[in-house]
């Protein structure tokens, strides 16, 4: 095959190297660790926190920094999850060092595939995945480029045909020339429009930071007033200044919130590793929760991408007993290994019972292969129409077809063969059922998907019949409404079909896009799976993307989630942890977000009146840890399977904001009411900090309703443990206990606080919801 084909000298390798025209271009799109650190680092709500601690250090209160602690726990779980899930994709997609034959100086040589320079002259045979975009010389082959674009349909390589990198070769052999290397190849290309990190879509962390932004409007102001107030118009001491105004902004920042989402979805990220579910960005668990429209992809998703004989009908009795040994021969003789063929030697194991002679090769042009086996005949195995007139053909081929079976017939004959060309005629023998099988439970997927409000769209590359046959088989609503989408040539045209169909077939990397971004423009969440070079492009548009660990190595690294075992059943496990997390934190934000309120409250009343902020920083850290983080910590491994149905920022606001007033008002009565009565600054500012710590009580209670043991431990610990410990640490949290005189008010507060918060509840906070 390679006379006269001479392929490149040593000297115009080298030249190419020299121009950088090798095939060693880095397709690495993943997250680099100067990124990851850069995105979990700088941040307004750490830049925030970060200059109110450099301020408490500068006057050495050094006791009121622990909150800094939760800050760098924050950072340290981001980056350590990030760094995480990125190296673990690249162990999946570290590519074989393959090896490619190439010509040079006249000879065949083997190199690593990244070696491969412009011109080359590479060898192909049956089971090599083309390493670079190339041109074919001489020879024929049956290419699959399926990861490419989505069509299943092996497609025939003649001389001066172009071979795609990424594509498998099924059969024949052939030399190609290089036309295309690094970046210039037509996978490469695909994934490097990828490269643009996104945006991750967390309302969770969104409603963080919409209120870190709007805190940064007033902390700075509000801030240098409380400070200059405390200074001038207070005790004129430096450091008790800038300790009152830090606690009042401190308290502004829901870093206690931030946290416990952090672990919560860390805690989501570790329980789906345990059901082989590699989580790359941990708040797309949050997003898959929200999704409700999810396009799947058919080969490797759906199915199982990989062809399998699923029935083998014997039309002849005689060939019972030997129908093992008939195939098993002639496979052993066969060098046919396409993807079809693979499963067919799956199926039945090479024998040697009976000498093959005159073999030929199955051909697409053909659509059949056929040799003589001695004491048999002619066997030929191939396309029924071609091996059959089509008044012979039996009834069940028909049936089989429109079931979206692949079929292939067995025909047998006592007469050798004329030429390769043409086969003597021949008698029915076996219908051979391939198709690839759907995914076992993807029928209760589907289902349960449906059930649960999601809307989902099949989008392939391949025939829109065979797309609508398997989704047919899937159990998908709606089968029956596909298009071939190869009909459609503007954008318009396709973004307007997105309705109208669930089975979209021939539909190019391009259009998967354009589909996924209409979706998502009429205010759709949506999630997309995929396998392939192809699906890239809409993998990333997505609002979620999912890929499978046997696909191409772009679509792991761009993924959101890898699933391991490339099983798309796996997808209500993704979607409950995400129920779980969404549904948990809102329960108990509330909790979080009442320091927020009556801090901002509290700190525009203390402004205006030039009196200083009740609270210590080191105060309010307790209340972070003791009442914020112990018993929501615990609530979050909770089980909440339900739809999330409420927006999460003005669900938690409104849940906190009861307490929050009750929290001014009685800090303003205790104020006021010490003052008039000449108590101790240090009484008023105790009864003032129990005050607070009953009511942050309360707001624990009402998130552990309704009870059973484990609430019911939570409840009661959280509520005497704070107590207990601001009576040991009385301290350093600077107050004292409670005196003859300021006992009788706190119990006559709790009870008015209780009946209060009743009434507010009721008045506030209709929907009642946990």
């Amino acid at each position: 095959m390679k006379e006269n084909i001479t392929g490149l000298t040593t000297e115009e390798v080298n030249l190419r190297i020299s121009q950088n025209k090798q095939n060693n271009y880095d397709e690495d799109v993943s997250k680099s660790t100067k990124d990851i650190f850069k995105d979990n680092i700088f941040t307004l709500f750490n830049l925030l926190n970060l200059i109110i601690g450099i301020c408490l250090a500068l006057v050495g209160a050094f006791s009121n920094l622990f909150f800094m602690v939760i800050i760098l726990i924050n950072i340290t779980i981001g980056i350590i999850q990030e760094i995480r899930a990125r190296n673990l994709v690249a162990k999946l997609s570290i590519i074989n060092e393959d090896k490619s034959i190439v010509v040079r100086n006249s000879s065949e040589i083997s190199i690593a595939s990244e070696e491969i320079v412009l011109d080359d002259i590479v060898k192909l045979v049956a089971g090599d995945q083309v390493p670079s975009d190339m041109i074919v010389l001489s020879g024929q082959v049956e290419a699959n480029e399926a990861l490419l674009t989505g069509e299943s349909d092996l497609i025939v390589k003649n001389k001066d045909s172009t071979l795609l990198s990424g594509s498998f070769i099924s059969s024949g052999q052939c030399l190609a020339q290089v036309i295309h290397v690094g970046k210039d190849n037509y996978a490469t290309k695909i994934a490097d429009e990828a490269k643009v990190h996104k945006p991750f879509t967390s309302e969770l962390v969104s409603s963080i930071r919409l209120v870190a932004k709007f805190t940064s409007y007033v902390i700075v102001p509000l801030g240098l007033i409380l400070f200059f107030e405390a200074y001038f118009w207070g005790s004129g001491e430096l450091k008790s200044s800038v300790v009152a105004s830090a606690a009042a902004l401190l308290g502004m920042l829901p870093k206690g919130m931030v946290l416990l989402i952090m672990i919560a979805l860390a805690t989501a990220v570790a329980k789906l590793a345990k059901k082989e579910v590699l989580v790359q960005d941990m708040y797309s668990v949050e997003t898959l929760a929200h999704v409700d429209v999810i396009c799947l992809d058919k080969t490797g998703t759906i199915t199982e991408g990989k062809m399998k004989v699923q029935e083998v009908d014997l039309l002849d009795d005689t060939f019972e007993e030997m129908m093992e040994d008939v195939m098993g021969s002639y496979l052993a003789a066969s060098s046919d290994n396409n993807i079809t063929m693979q499963a067919i030697r799956e199926h039945y194991p090479e024998k040697t019972t009976y000498e093959a002679s005159h073999v030929i090769s199955f051909s697409s042009e053909r659509k059949w292969g056929a040799m003589f086996l001695e004491t048999i005949g002619t066997i030929a195995l191939g396309a029924p129409e071609r091996l059959f007139k089509e008044s012979d053909l039996p009834t069940e081929i028909e049936s089989a077809q429109k079931e979206g079976y692949r079929v292939l017939m067995i025909g047998v004959s006592n007469e050798p063969m004329i030429d390769d060309k043409i086969l003597p005629t021949l008698k029915p023998l076996a219908i051979l059922k391939i198709d690839d099988p759907i995914r076992e439970n993807a029928n209760e997927t589907l289902a349960y998907l449906k059930n649960e409000g999601v809307a989902i769209k099949v989008i392939s590359g391949d025939n829109p019949v065979t797309v609508s046959n398997v989704a047919r088989r899937a159990g998908l609503a709606q089968y029956e409404k596909y298009i071939d989408l190869s009909e459609l040539t503007t954008e318009d045209e396709v973004r307007g079909v997105v309705n109208d169909y669930h089975v979209f077939g021939r539909v190019s990397p391009q259009q998967k896009k354009i589909l996924v971004r209409e979706l998502k423009e009429q205010g759709h969440v949506v999630a997309m799976t995929g396998d392939g070079v192809n699906d890239v492009l809409a993998l990333k548009e997505a609002d979620c993307s999912i890929a499978m660990a046997e696909g191409d190595n772009a679509t792991r690294q761009i993924a959101n989630l890898v699933l391991l075992n490339s099983d798309f059943t796996t997808l209500p496990d993704v979607l409950f942890e995400g129920r779980r997390v969404v549904n948990n934190v809102t329960k108990v934000a509330s909790i979080f977000f009442i320091k927020t309120i009556y801090s901002l409250i509290l700190s525009l009343i203390c402004a205006l009146t030039a009196v200083a902020f009740p609270f210590i920083p080191i105060q309010i850290t307790l209340l972070d840890l003791a009442i914020e983080g112990y018993p929501t910590f615990f609530l979050q491994f909770e089980n909440d399977k339900r739809k999330v149905t409420t927006k999460f920022l003005p669900t938690a606001l409104k849940r906190a904001l009861p307490n929050s007033m009750l929290v001014v008002m009685n800090v303003t009565f205790i104020y006021i009411y010490g003052q008039v009565n000449g108590w101790q600054p240090i009484d008023i500012t105790t009864l003032m900090y129990y005050m607070l710590i009953a009511v942050s009580a309360m707001a624990v209670i009402k998130a552990c309703m309704p009870f059973n043991p484990l609430r019911i431990f939570l409840a009661v610990t959280t509520t005497v443990g704070t107590y207990v410990a601001a009576m040991l640490f009385k301290g350093i949290l600077e107050i004292s206990m409670l005196t003859s005189e300021t006992l009788p008010v706190f119990i006559v507060l709790v009870v008015v606080s209780l009946i209060g918060k009743i009434i507010l509840d009721k008045l506030i906070v209709r929907d009642h919801a946990r």
